[in-house]
């Protein structure tokens, strides 16, 4: 998966609006829209969201009961939905059941404390990220399977390979592409071989490389961040956010601090 994809949340008087990285991999909140009460205008301006950033495909949750049947808000949403497509979307609808129960769960952890209406603006825009990352954990899988079919990495199907100006070929796995500033940066883990004797297996190193993402879409490259200050601001940026989604723990060992509590 290469393109980046945008998911929403939709309501009955906002909607949660997420979007992946430019590689169509990790799924960061964005921002909430509420609603005009005029159906067309919503649909509009919410096309118009995506389409401002260059996005096509757009993944929206469908609201279910507990045992799968549909409700009468699956209803209204499979209409916003399909007058989405109206507006020459791509549109995937994801089973989004407890997607805004696991965001309220995720704010209470961080210890959020802002006010009311903040706090709602951030709870859908997080329940639109975990609809997104249920969809592409499900392409993932699929890619998954498809890399074991041709015999390739089988432990991780997100590996990134990179090529120096020598020609060397080095494998590295992804962990996060995140926007900072306005700028898009990619932290990846340089893969290596197995230690143990007759292992073919790769292991990741602890150490993360962080790279600048410069170019057009059909031109990404990934270039070093020559300058210290700023590769020690994106790093700590890079261990928030990974640690906000991923797992805490991890990034405090990344970032090589102890945990404060």
């Amino acid at each position: 998966m290469t393109e980046q994809i945008a998911a929403f949340d939709v309501g009955d008087r906002r909607v949660g609006v997420a979007f992946s990285d430019p590689f169509g991999g990790y799924a960061i909140p964005s921002d909430t829209y509420f609603r005009t009460g005029d159906f067309g205008r919503d649909v509009c301006a919410l096309a118009d969201i995506v389409r401002a950033r260059g996005v096509r495909s757009v993944v929206v949750g469908l609201p279910l009961n507990e045992d799968g049947s549909e409700s009468v808000q699956s209803e209204k949403t499979r209409r916003f939905a399909a007058a989405l497509e109206g507006e020459g979307l791509s549109v995937v609808l994801e089973d989004e059941r407890y997607t805004t129960r696991a965001a309220r769960g995720d704010l209470k952890e961080m210890g959020v404390s802002q006010r009311r209406d903040k706090r709602k603006k951030q709870v859908d825009s997080i329940a639109a990220a975990y609809i997104l990352e249920s969809y592409l954990a499900k392409n993932r899988q699929g890619e998954h399977i498809m890399k074991e079919e041709r015999n390739d990495y089988t432990e991780d199907d997100n590996i990134v390979e990179l090529v120096d100006d020598e020609g060397n070929s080095f494998h590295f796995e992804h962990l996060m592409t995140f926007e900072y500033k306005g700028q898009w940066y990619c932290a990846l883990t340089e893969l290596k071989e197995a230690a143990e004797e007759g292992g073919e297996d790769e292991e990741e190193s602890e150490e993360v490389a962080i790279y600048r993402i410069e170019g057009d879409e059909d031109n990404e490259q990934l270039v070093q961040i020559e300058d210290d200050d700023e590769l020690d601001e994106v790093f700590a940026e890079f261990c928030t956010q990974y640690e906000d989604f991923e797992d805490a723990d991890e990034a405090a060992r990344l970032d090589g601090a102890d945990d404060p509590e």
